[in-house]
């Protein structure tokens, strides 16, 4: 098993999105990218503690890899938007990859330098990618929380549908 994290602003609905992939073994939601040990959510919602919400992906890379996961991360959310999606504002919600290894790290420079390209997005990406940190795994009432609330997204008060990655 592999694993990659992601942050594209509030991690409920990007966790659904990556939930819902196959190959995907597990998601956790939780902040990473900070200074304080064991934050909790109203610590990092302060907007001081230096985290973003994530969402950690364990997937079999005999099923689906990091450029797969790569594509449902740039198509999830507005990477050209600093320390926002949507109504959400603040670091917490910024646009990042922290990459576990050299060929993350890589994979994940040369897509976005690749999108930028495009003409794809209005902006240019502003899509931190930073090595991995210690990632602290968010209060359970978080976890699965569109899921667990009946709704597809955090915008609309859909049923849940699998995805079709």
């Amino acid at each position: 098993m592999n694993k990659a994290t992601f942050g594209a602003g509030c991690f409920w609905g990007i966790e659904a999105d990556f939930r819902n992939t196959k190959g995907v073994t597990a998601t956790a939601v939780g902040y990473e990218g900070g200074d304080l040990d064991r934050p909790s959510y109203q610590d990092v919602c302060t907007g001081r503690t230096g985290h973003a919400e994530v969402v950690e992906v364990i997937f079999d890379p005999e099923q689906t890899n990091f450029a797969a996961l790569l594509d449902i991360f740039w198509q999830s959310h507005d990477p050209t938007t600093l320390n926002r999606q949507g109504p959400d504002v603040g670091p917490q919600y910024r646009s990042v990859i922290f990459f576990h290894n050299e060929e993350q790290r890589i994979l994940a420079e040369t897509s976005k330098e690749a999108l930028n390209t495009t003409g794809r997005f209005a902006g240019l990406i502003v899509t931190e990618i930073s090595p991995a940190m210690a990632f602290f795994r968010a209060e359970e009432y978080h976890q699965q929380y569109l899921e667990k609330q009946g709704v597809a997204s955090c915008l609309t008060s859909t049923p849940v549908r699998r995805s079709a990655y």
